[in-house]
């Protein structure tokens, strides 16, 4: 008898599982659920406490408690995006009003008007044979980051070539760049390329939007992937915008899936006082060299955004300067927001050594197509419960919150 009891006991543990999973969406209609989610109080460096663990991301930003609610994560995530924005990358405007675009041959071609300027993004478009509408993946400066194109074309997703140039140049941002000419108040001091950049990717999808008439992609299913600086800019993307089902960031380092704080603990890697300042706005660089525990997030969080749509990251130790020992600390602190909404399925990071950066090894390729085969293609049985690492790391240190039990509350 009693183990009928914990059996049935398990049972309706398992199907309540299920049916959250069920009622979590892959991804939404609109680029920011919490757009009229309050914006919490932003300290500056001095009012803010020193934390030295992994801040929790599951508490409020004022300290009066913890999440209780699954409903409560699009106010808690509208929490962390403004810390982001304000500490970190600068302001993301939200989609202007005066966007145009239009598709001919396999070229889409948007047109953003803010303040009398126009920025054009211009994207070569690959769609596979047939009549679609085709999944697709928006690579970072090439049509699908490092993953090899015929397997992508092979499974009938569309390659969709971001050129972030177009927006504000890689390694030499100035003032004059389009973006900064339609936004007179932001800068190349008071934003980071990573806001600006994220913002370009959201108006492609804008465009995206728009021509859908004419170019057969099936909306619901985007993915972003880029690897390096390209990982980071994949990252901040999905972060930032909720209509990507699924992101790939593959070998981001410092500034993407590794953690400030863990980072601080490691020599010879890309530290928050060693990033590019071109990618972050220049104020972030006041937490470096001591300050970095006053950061009231960390990018466990910044992963944690994209939840509880799909992310998959990947690491690479042969190169240190990755700093992918801090990665695996951020990867396991972050998929506790995934287990807390029911979907841990929808994370999963691989860290393997022994080839080139930004070459996909032959034994972590797999694991990256089954996020693809699940998440763009809708093939629910296959298996994406990914955690590749060599560490051992000690995490009591440095996750020192628990997953809370959350309550229905209202309609995610």
């Amino acid at each position: 008898m009693k183990n009928a009891i914990v059996l049935a006991l398990l049972l309706v543990s398992f199907l309540g599982i299920n049916v959250l999973a069920q009622e979590m969406p892959l991804v939404y209609e609109v680029e920011n659920t919490g757009a009229d989610c309050p914006v919490p109080y932003l300290p500056t460096i001095n009012e803010l406490p020193i934390v030295g663990s992994l801040p929790d991301p599951f508490e409020w930003s004022d300290g009066r408690g913890r999440m209780a609610n699954y409903s409560d994560w699009r106010y808690r995530r509208a929490e962390i995006k403004a810390e982001i924005e304000n500490y970190e990358i600068g302001e993301k405007p939200v989609r202007p009003e005066n966007i145009t675009a239009s598709y001919s041959n396999d070229t889409l071609r948007v047109n953003v008007t803010v303040n009398g300027k126009t920025l054009k993004l211009v994207s070569r478009i690959f769609l596979p044979s047939g009549v679609g509408p085709f999944p697709a993946v928006i690579g970072m400066n090439s049509p699908s980051g490092s993953i090899p194109s015929n397997i992508l074309l092979d499974r009938n997703i569309a390659l969709i070539r971001y050129n972030h140039d177009q927006v504000t140049k890689y390694g030499t941002q100035s003032n004059s760049d389009p973006y900064y000419r339609l936004y007179p108040h932001l800068n190349a001091d008071n934003t980071g390329q990573y806001s600006a950049w994220a913002w370009g990717v959201s108006r492609l999808i804008d465009g995206l939007e728009l021509v859908q008439d004419v170019l057969p992609i099936d909306l619901k299913h985007l993915a972003v992937t880029g690897c390096s600086y390209a990982g980071k800019m994949a990252l901040f993307s999905g972060a930032f915008d909720e209509r990507i089902a699924l992101t790939i960031s593959i070998e981001s380092g410092g500034g993407g899936y590794t953690t400030w704080r863990f980072s601080e603990t490691l020599e010879g890697v890309e530290k928050l006082g060693a990033t590019d300042h071109n990618w972050f706005k220049e104020s972030m660089f006041q937490f470096a060299f001591g300050n970095v525990s006053r950061l009231p997030h960390d990018h466990h969080e910044l992963m944690a955004m994209v939840a509880p749509r799909a992310l998959f990251v990947t690491g690479n130790p042969s190169y240190v300067w990755l700093a992918d020992e801090s990665g695996y600390v951020g990867s396991v602190a972050a998929k506790k927001v995934w287990e807390a909404l029911g979907v841990p399925d929808r994370f999963g990071y691989s860290i393997v050594a022994g080839h080139s950066h930004c070459v996909i090894p032959d034994n972590q390729l797999p694991d990256i197509l089954a996020f693809i085969d699940k998440f763009l293609l809708g093939q629910d049985d296959v298996n994406t419960n990914v955690a590749v690492s060599p560490y051992n790391t000690n995490l009591e240190p440095w996750i020192t919150w628990t997953v809370p039990t959350l309550g229905n509350g209202t309609s995610f």
